[in-house]
């Protein structure tokens, strides 16, 4: 036979038998439909995450309080209180690769407003942290210089806290109360959109960073400092800037920084290796589900060998030879694992449109990962279809003739 007739005689075979024709493609089905989906949530949840370190800023190195050491003890990131004020306003003017540099502090505290409260995050920084971390004013204005040098009681509003305190009235001029103290409004942010992991950046107050720390933290040092650089070549020279003029003012002469500083490039790079590692572990588990569908392939293959030994038989003795056999059932699993390979496709695309919808999730689908579970799917056939398919081939005429 030709390879026509031979998909011929494998689709006949499978339409012989539709019901088990359907359950066995069943596990295919789920299993590429699971692939399609796991390969979704983790590429969407990738995406989102680099698009959140986007939303840090353009060229931007964050400059953290580093790790205290007591003898052979090392504490944890943030253990050491060093970075200051006039660090920032420095690293600002000193520095030839720094655009601005901006303070930063915060706490979660209780905000009212009438009879609505809500606890939210306070952020104090100083008026440049918008143009530095691409944050945008909907409304009114971000607080100025002058307000922040009198640590005035003024505060810009994220839109997810302003819904939770105000609905849907707008809360420029009015005034709220944070641990005890009247804060005029006098901005709303335009929203930025939440994205898991990093908390959601619509959801806090900015104040000016003087206000914090001294009448409402009762702090000294800064959290951390968000530097600018020039361009994103300079981002290098920028942290060797940064670092050699902190070690300096913080007259360090050890081998230890009391800071660390971080670019946007290693928190990519970061997130991509999470990401990678995450999406391998979810392929590998959906691909178990494959391998199930493919040895039921193997199972309803070996049986129809056995239920069409004599149709065999009889094949062989009017001229059929091993190849033509070997071909004919070969095909037919083929055939089972490609057409449970496009219901898989469907099945997935649909199954991830649902989740994203139910959970909210970002769900990204992506061509590669179609192909790469199709073409998983037609290997399983080939695979697990083979022995079958040789059984049936090597069977001997005479014998087969002979089977009841």
């Amino acid at each position: 036979m030709n390879l026509r007739e031979s998909i011929e005689v494998a689709i006949e075979g499978l339409v012989a038998n539709k019901m088990r024709a359907a359950l066995t493609m069943l596990g295919v089905i789920i299993g590429v439909g699971a692939v399609i989906a796991m390969l979704a949530i983790a590429q969407g949840a990738k995406e989102q995450t680099m698009q959140r370190i986007q939303q840090m800023g353009t060229n931007v190195l964050i400059v953290m309080s580093g790790q205290s050491r007591q003898g052979a003890v090392m504490g944890g990131f943030g253990s050491v209180q060093s970075l200051t004020l006039d660090d920032a306003n420095v690293i600002a003017t000193k520095c030839p690769s720094i655009v601005k540099a901006v303070p930063e502090v915060r706490q979660n505290l209780q905000v009212k407003y009438q009879n609505q409260n809500t606890n939210t995050t306070i952020f104090g920084t100083s008026p440049d942290y918008p143009s530095v971390r691409n944050y945008t004013v909907q409304e009114g204005r971000f607080f100025s210089e002058q307000e922040m040098k009198g640590s005035r009681k003024v505060a810009v509003i994220g839109p997810t806290t302003a819904m939770n305190l105000f609905g849907e009235v707008s809360p420029v001029g009015k005034a709220i109360n944070i641990k005890g103290s009247r804060f005029k409004v006098v901005g709303l942010m335009a929203p930025k959109g939440a994205t898991g992991g990093f908390g959601d950046p619509d959801d806090q107050i900015f104040v000016p960073v003087t206000t914090a720390m001294r009448r409402m933290f009762g702090v000294q040092y800064l959290r951390s400092i968000s530097v600018q650089t020039k361009s994103m070549e300079l981002m290098g020279q920028a942290t060797e800037e940064v670092s050699t003029l902190l070690r300096k003012r913080h007259r360090i002469s050890d081998d230890i920084d009391d800071f660390i500083i971080r670019n946007q490039a290693e928190f990519m790079e970061m997130a991509a290796e999470t990401s990678r590692v995450f999406t391998l572990l979810l392929a590998g588990i959906a691909s178990v589900s494959l391998l199930v569908g493919g040895i039921g392939i193997m199972n309803i293959m070996l049986v129809s060998v056995t239920e069409r030994t004599r149709e065999i038989g009889i094949r062989k003795a009017l001229g059929a030879r091993r190849h033509d056999i070997l071909m004919q059932f070969l095909i037919e699993s083929l055939v089972l694992s490609l057409f449970g390979g496009i219901a898989g496709i469907l099945f997935g695309l649909a199954g991830s449109a649902i989740v994203g919808k139910l959970t909210g999730w970002s769900i990204s689908v992506s061509v590669q990962s179609m192909l790469l579970s199709f073409s998983f799917a037609a290997i399983i056939g080939i695979f697990f279809g083979l022995y079958p398919a040789r059984q049936a081939s090597n069977l001997n005429p005479i014998d087969a003739l002979r089977y009841e």
